[in-house]
Formats: C-alpha cells, sequence, structure tokens
C-alpha cells in the first residue's frame, strides 16, 4: 500500500508540474515568408526541437548558441530558435515586437528585404535579421539620448550663468544613466560576437545547412565557404557595433569635459565673489583705521583745536584721503599677489614641429575648449 502511494503521488505531482508548466506564445516564420501563430507548453517545445530544458531558459543576456543543429538566440526580450527550415520567436507579445515581426521581418526572410544574405541558407538570413533589429535599436536609443545631452550641455556649459539650474543636472543625471546602460548593451553585444569570432568551431556550428542538407555541404566543398561567409556577417554587424560604441565614448568624454567646464565656471564666479568681499573688508579697514581721527575728536575732551572752525574740514579731508590711499595701496599689493603667473615662452622651433590641430566637428566642443582657454588666461 505504502509503494502505491508513493507511485500514486508522484503521478499527482508530475500531472501538477505539467498542468503550471510555461506555455510559450510563438510566432513561426518559413523559409518563404509564411508566418503562423500557436502556443505550446515548454516541455513539449523544446521535445520537438530535440532540445534540453535548460536551452529554453532565457535570461535577460544576449548571447547566441547551438545545439543539435539548432541556434538559440537570446537579446534581452528577444528570444529566438532558428533552425534549416524555419525560426521561432518566443514570447513577442506584450514586448512592442509584433510590429516588427509583422511588416518588417516575414518580408525580409521572403527576400523582399535588403539583407545581403539572400542566396545563402536560411539560417543566415535569420541571423542577420535579428542582428540588424538590435542593432537598429541600439542606434535609434544613441540618437535619441544624443540631442538631450548636447541640448543640456549647451545650457548648462555658458558661462554666463551664475548658478547651475538643478533640474537640467537632474535631466543631465539621467541621460547619464541611460548612455551607460547603453554602453554596457554595446559591450555585451561586441563580446557575444568576439567570442563566437574567436572560435573556428563556433562559426562551423552557426552554418546548420552545411550538415542537415547535402546540397549546401557540396556547395561548401566545391568552393562555397560558408563559415567564412558567416564570420564576414558577424564581422559586419561587430564593426557596427564598434562604431556605435565609439560615439557613445565620444559622447561620454564630451559629458565629463563639459562638467569640468562647469566647475571652471563656478569656480571662476565663486573667486570673483570672493575677490569683491576681500576688497570691501580692506576699504572697511581703511576706513576704520583713519576714523579713529574722528573718534579722537568726538571725547568730549577740550583743545584749543576745537575753537577753529578750518579744523573739522581739516580733519575730514585727512580721514578721506588717507582711508582712499591706504585702500589703494591694499588693493595695489592684492592685485600683484592675485595675477596668475605668466606662460613660459616657447621657441619658435618647437612652435612649428607643433602638428596642426583637428577641427573639432561638435559646435559644444569648440565653446567648451576655448571658455577653458579663456578661463585659464
Amino acid at each position: 500500500s505504502g509503494k502505491l502511494y508513493q507511485h500514486g503521488a508522484a503521478e499527482t505531482s508530475q500531472a501538477t508540474l505539467a498542468s503550471v508548466s510555461p506555455v510559450f506564445a510563438v510566432m513561426k516564420f518559413d523559409k518563404e515568408g509564411n508566418t503562423t501563430y500557436f502556443e505550446k507548453k515548454k516541455t513539449e517545445l523544446y521535445q520537438e526541437l530535440g532540445l534540453q530544458a535548460r536551452d529554453l531558459r532565457f535570461q535577460h543576456v544576449m548571447s547566441i548558441a547551438t545545439r543539435n543543429n539548432r541556434i538559440i538566440m537570446r537579446m534581452e526580450y528577444l528570444k529566438a530558435v532558428i533552425t534549416p527550415e524555419f525560426l521561432l520567436i518566443l514570447d513577442y507579445r506584450n514586448l512592442s515586437l509584433e510590429h516588427w515581426l509583422l511588416n518588417e521581418l516575414a518580408s525580409q526572410l521572403a527576400g523582399e528585404g535588403q539583407l545581403v544574405t539572400y542566396s545563402l541558407p536560411f539560417e543566415f538570413r535569420a541571423i542577420e535579421a535579428l542582428l540588424q533589429y538590435w542593432i537598429s535599436k541600439l542606434q535609434e536609443r544613441l540618437n535619441t539620448l544624443q540631442p538631450q545631452i548636447i541640448e543640456t550641455l549647451e545650457a548648462l556649459v555658458d558661462p554666463k550663468l551664475l548658478s547651475v539650474d538643478r533640474s537640467k543636472l537632474h535631466v543631465l543625471l539621467q541621460n547619464g544613466k541611460s548612455l551607460s546602460e547603453l554602453e554596457t548593451d554595446l559591450k555585451v553585444f561586441k563580446e557575444t560576437i568576439l567570442k563566437i569570432l574567436d572560435e573556428e568551431e563556433l562559426i562551423e556550428e552557426l552554418c546548420v545547412s552545411k550538415w542537415t542538407d547535402p546540397q549546401v555541404f557540396e556547395e561548401s566543398t566545391s568552393g562555397i565557404d560558408h563559415a567564412e561567409e558567416m564570420e564576414l556577417l558577424l564581422e559586419n554587424y561587430y564593426r557596427q557595433a564598434e562604431d556605435l560604441a565609439n560615439e557613445a565614448r565620444e559622447l561620454r568624454v564630451l559629458i565629463d569635459d563639459s562638467e569640468s567646464i562647469i566647475f571652471i565656471n563656478l569656480d571662476s564666479h565663486r573667486n570673483v565673489m570672493m575677490r569683491l568681499n576681500l576688497q570691501l573688508t580692506m576699504g572697511t579697514f581703511s576706513v576704520s583705521l583713519f576714523g579713529l581721527i574722528g573718534v579722537a575728536f568726538g571725547m568730549n575732551l577740550e583743545s584749543s583745536l576745537e575753537e577753529d572752525p578750518r579744523i573739522f574740514w581739516l580733519v575730514t579731508g585727512i580721514m578721506f584721503l588717507g582711508s582712499g590711499l591706504i585702500w589703494r595701496r591694499l588693493l595695489s599689493f592684492l592685485g600683484r599677489h592675485l595675477e596668475p603667473p605668466l606662460p613660459p615662452h616657447v621657441p619658435a622651433v618647437l612652435k612649428k614641429s607643433q602638428p596642426a590641430r583637428v577641427e573639432i566637428k561638435n559646435n559644444l566642443k569648440a565653446e567648451t575648449f576655448g571658455l577653458s582657454r579663456t578661463l585659464s588666461n
């Protein structure tokens, strides 16, 4: 009875697990671009594809792997399985993918798009379409961030501003975080493709039609090197990702340079206020020093001087004149010690040997460099 109970409990647990197993919403594309939709449990799907359960355990990390002549691509929310005959997009709902899947991907796979791999086996078209989509998404994110960051920096780097707008600093902080996320995604994209490019066996495994279709295998042995074509395809998108990473890096450098200029502006205005405060303090000291004469005459002590009507104007003139002279002397002393030192003399030979400056493409860069040069002088 105990064995029967354990067996019944095991069947019940298996039935329960089977009933709650995840269900994938699948969109299937064939070689002609025909589209079908269906829902299937994860257990049934990986059994039909000849995969393991862990192969369909998708995470929000980009990866490209092969198993049992199946290519498994993970690009955060985009999950795909590629075979020599069809392409499966899993969990496509509520991910803003349906417009691209219906209007662009199907036509690209059918040869109506601009894919350069249309004459190659089906997996080449599928891989290129997915990589092209992901690169376009990264490009859109960069195109959205770039004008916002430049506009914010132009408002912050203005030397006429005595203070920094906190709202624009908040916008710059948010855009900086988005730029960091974009740089991370580009880095992961490049590392994923570079990992495949460094392993010749991985490139061979991506050419799944070569091992399943005898005609494709004969073509590959007769002069058409599919592995080389796959390598060129991956290198192309690696180069595009590298270009985007360079643009994002330049934008990051621009933010760092602009932050330095903002701090220079604030320090400059702070120095002006400190110098004004010091000048007023010197003036107060000068007036107070010669004001002691007036204090002496205001002590109600009798002397023969108060009887002369010209003494008042004489003492008052001495006080104002002495205060002005002392203040002027203090200001000249302050100017001598606060003046920046002269730049060192550069020989004419060194000036001729210096390379010509590269023209700055971005107007904001020119303004920031010009402003820093003005402040340093």
